[in-house]
């Protein structure tokens, strides 16, 4: 995904950016449901049999519509995938699930809150996340979209671990830089998919995340002073 200046602040993280430009929104209520169920169509295709299925006739069939009508909202496939990022973050509400990360008064109660936010987010999302990423490397359309998702989350998490160095707590042998980086590791798709597979609950991956984080990022009580 490219260049999309500034990392936008925790609790602000939305997905209504394309290429660095605005994605703009239809001006009419039944404009935007009509995008909206398209959409929503690409994506319970993309979940059940992969992103190379989400044809523009593909959706259209399982929209109920004309590809023609699927053509007045999208003006290529590449564009519809790209805009399914945007769409399942609004759907499954990023905004309001992370807000609490940066409303946290500290950083430590930050990356508890970060860690549950993360477990919920991926229960809801995991299943689109996951096909989107196996087939990054084979469909063009595919890899915009997860080079997007992977910007946002490097973007979240390195903010996140730049308020643990701006509050002098992050723990030694560590910057910004390998913390952030072995953070966007531990939250990768597998580590999440294998702990739902082995029967954890969003609660329970989020707990042991939180004392994972806290473990390996923030400093003992005395140090780093």
């Amino acid at each position: 995904m490219c260049s999309y200046g500034q990392a936008r602040t925790l609790g602000r993280w939305r997905g209504d950016w394309d290429d660095g430009k605005v994605i703009q929104e239809p001006r009419n209520a039944r404009s935007r449901r009509s995008r909206a169920a398209l959409l929503r169509a690409a994506r319970e295709i993309v979940e059940r049999d992969g992103v190379a299925a989400a044809t523009m006739a593909a959706v259209a069939e399982r929209a109920g519509v004309s590809r023609r009508a699927v053509y007045l909202h999208f003006a290529s496939r590449g564009d519809l995938v790209s805009e399914l990022f945007g769409y399942v973050n609004e759907v499954e509400d990023i905004e309001g699930r992370f807000a609490a990360v940066g409303d946290a008064p500290d950083a430590g109660t930050a990356l508890d809150e970060f860690a549950r936010a993360h477990a919920h987010f991926m229960a809801r999302i995991l299943p689109v996340s996951l096909a989107v990423e196996r087939e990054a490397r084979t469909d063009p359309d595919a890899a915009r979209h997860w080079d997007t998702a992977m910007y946002w989350r490097d973007a979240t998490n390195r903010a996140l671990v730049e308020r643990l160095a701006d509050e002098g707590v992050l723990a030694d042998g560590w910057t910004v830089d390998t913390a952030s980086d072995m953070l966007l590791a531990l939250i990768a798709n597998g580590v999440t998919a294998t702990l739902f597979d082995r029967g954890w609950t969003p609660d329970r991956v989020g707990e042991h995340m939180s004392r994972l984080l806290r473990a390996a990022f923030l400093a003992e009580p005395g140090r780093n002073t």
